[in-house]
């Protein structure tokens, strides 16, 4: 059956065919035994090929994948963007909406971060939306709490100056720590301290968390640009490219 045909043929003719065309259980022994044989030699001869078929295989994943966070976004709008908690920065009124999923022990947060402020200020035009997202241990958890604490009692304000002094942090974080960073900038740290355990705090975090959970996040930073998940670090250039191709 399959002697007659030469090897690219046959695997164009296999390709060609419908699944159900090409049934190795209709064949016989030595049918499929010489099948099996062309197809293993000419892999062997055409390594290429291989590599041609995961490439292909690997972008029907991604568009898969780009398709589904469209969904996955569309669906979480209204927590995504307007939660009504997040802290919101850059120009409120910005055509342009960037939100990050963050956590303050996260090098690659740190990383972003003077990225991500470039380019507010470069562009002017852009709405930051922060999600805090503590997934790297107690003291990641430890300096979020004292974040939102510091943003239900002091303000939006104060929550920034903190919020920029925690991703510029390279020392452990401790209570000490956190509460001598606040008296810097003139914050009551007793009574942050004191809020930070309140279900009013306990309760942004939890609903992130499950936010996250939602969008299959599972690390960071991660960031939503309008209808778009990017996951993992980006720099300057490439999310003011991306913010240009969203503005069309």
């Amino acid at each position: 059956m399959f002697r007659k045909l030469a090897l690219p043929s046959l695997l164009a003719l296999s390709l060609s065919l419908p699944a159900q065309a090409l049934d190795l259980t209709q064949m016989s022994d030595e049918e499929r035994a010489i099948f099996r044989e062309e197809v293993r030699a000419y892999l062997m001869d055409n390594p290429q090929v291989i590599m041609d078929a995961v490439a292909v295989l690997e972008e029907r994943q991604q568009a898969a994948q780009a398709q589904a966070d469209l969904t996955l976004v569309s669906d979480n709008a209204d927590e995504i963007f307007n939660d009504g908690y997040s802290f919101v920065g850059g120009n409120p009124d910005g055509d342009i909406t960037l939100v990050e999923f963050l956590d303050y022990r996260c090098g690659f947060c740190k990383r972003a971060h003077g990225e991500v402020a470039k380019l507010l200020e470069t562009d002017g035009n852009i709405r930051l939306v922060v999600k805090e997202f503590p997934i790297l241990g107690e003291q990641s958890l430890l300096a979020s709490r004292f974040a939102v604490a510091t943003k239900q009692i002091a303000g939006d304000a104060a929550y920034r100056g903190l919020h920029d002094a925690l991703m510029e942090m390279n020392s452990d974080v401790t209570l000490r720590t956190l509460k001598r960073m606040a008296s810097t900038f003139g914050l009551d740290a007793d009574a942050i301290e004191a809020r930070m355990d309140d279900e009013a705090v306990t309760d942004e975090i939890r609903r992130t968390r499950a936010l996250a959970t939602r969008l299959q996040i599972s690390g960071t930073p991660t960031f939503v640009l309008q209808d778009e998940l990017l996951r993992g670090y980006l720099p300057y250039d490439q999310m003011q490219a991306l913010v240009d191709e969203k503005r069309g």
